[in-house]
């Protein structure tokens, strides 16, 4: 019979926030920081990725036809796009967390900022 091992526990997400836990708007302004392949991290917000210039993507997007490559030289070159795309937008762990810390305080949903969300009174401090 074979014998197995002892289980192994990775680390596969983070979450970065300067708001408080249990903060109303901490999911509109929480960054997530979740690993890839090959070791590396993505920095996630709403669906968005980050990336190294520090703008926020929704994915690869091909600058060749919408159905996708059709000949091997557009093949070829959807690939490099491709890879180009995702080592900009994938790190190594401690730069994707420096990232996230980098990014969280700027973040916004539609005006509303980090620091409006931390400026509203508390529920108990409304009664």
């Amino acid at each position: 019979m074979t014998e197995i091992p002892e289980p192994s526990v990775q680390p596969w997400k983070y979450l970065v926030s300067c708001l408080p836990e249990g903060h109303v708007d901490w999911d509109l302004f929480t960054i997530q920081v979740e690993r890839r392949a090959a070791g590396l991290w993505a920095v996630i917000q709403r669906s968005q990725l980050l990336g190294a210039d520090g703008t926020w993507s929704w994915g690869f997007e091909w600058s060749g036809h919408i159905e996708g490559p059709a000949t091997d030289a557009e093949q070829e070159l959807h690939d490099k796009e491709q890879e180009a795309w995702t080592a900009a937008h994938h790190f190594d762990h401690d730069t994707a967390l420096r990232l996230a810390k980098e990014a969280a305080p700027k973040l916004q949903y539609r005006g509303y900022t980090v620091a409006d969300a931390l400026a509203e009174p508390k529920p108990e401090e409304t009664k």
